[in-house]
């Protein structure tokens, strides 16, 4: 998705989708805003998540952010257009960012957060929506929106209370203080730390270690955590659906090939062999 000129010569932000061989790169990217995201560039966050179904073979999906940075938050830039009025700021936040943090919580393949330099506001709830957090040692993690006057939106706050826990969402929120890598780390908002050289080839071999697995687990076991996170239990259809599983062609392959001593060959047919659907 490529960005417009801007009345000043400049290129508008955009979000750069490719191929990668077995992963799908999805690039933030806003020259001279630390990549801060603009409401076309959280739609098109939505639509780029949405080709993970149209891509055969993939194993997982990387969101990075371009010349060193993650995200900084939202372009303030756009507030007065994009959320002038009470009906514009409910129309912004539910329609505009929480629909791109859904398409991130919700995919079916395994999603990698690549942090480095700023990420920060709605970078930070970017990543938190991704399964896992991969980062460089350089980089500043926080939530400083108090200082702009409102709170975080409801669905933006469900995905970092998941992974930050009521005390650490408050302390950011509250305090609106930047953390660093190691800091962050410690507080379970980052999955891991790797200096900064080393940070893409961390990033590769996480793929390599999600991509040696079952795909079909990898998206079941996703599918369950989310819905273990409601508290009704459940039901025997949905335990009925789970343990469907067992006649899957990946559960027989990977049985077979532990017996046999041999790595599994899960083959590159997509998330879901043998016809499984996401639901």
């Amino acid at each position: 998705m490529s960005g417009k000129p801007d009345p000043e010569g400049g290129v508008r932000g955009r979000i750069e989708v490719a191929r990668e061989g077995d992963v799908l790169a999805l690039t933030l990217a806003h020259p001279g805003k630390l990549n801060a995201l603009t409401a076309a560039m959280w739609r098109d966050l939505a639509a780029g998540m949405g080709k993970v179904a149209g891509h055969r073979g993939l194993r997982a999906v990387i969101i990075r952010g371009a010349g060193g940075h993650f995200a900084a938050g939202a372009d303030i830039a756009e507030f007065p257009v994009e959320r002038g009025d009470r009906v514009a700021v409910r129309r912004y936040h539910e329609h505009v960012i929480a629909p791109a943090l859904r398409a991130i919580a919700e995919c079916p393949l395994p999603t990698v957060a690549m942090i480095q330099g700023v990420c920060v506001g709605g970078g930070l709830e970017i990543a938190c929506s991704c399964d896992l957090r991969i980062a460089a040692r350089s980089a500043r993690l926080g939530v400083p929106i108090g200082r702009l006057g409102f709170p975080m939106a409801p669905a933006e706050l469900a995905g970092l209370l998941s992974v930050a826990g009521r005390a650490v969402a408050l302390e950011l929120l509250l305090e609106g203080r930047i953390l660093d890598a190691a800091e962050a780390h410690a507080k379970g908002l980052l999955t891991r730390v790797v200096d900064d050289a080393e940070l893409e080839a961390e990033t590769h071999r996480t793929i390599r270690r999600i991509a040696a697995g079952s795909p079909l687990a990898a998206t079941l076991n996703k599918r369950m955590i989310r819905r273990l996170q409601r508290p009704e239990p459940l039901d025997e259809a949905e335990l009925e659906d789970f343990f469907s599983y067992s006649d899957t062609r990946d559960h027989r392959e990977g049985v077979a090939a532990f017996l046999a001593g041999r790595p599994p060959d899960f083959g590159a047919d997509g998330p879901l062999p043998e016809n499984e659907e996401e639901d």
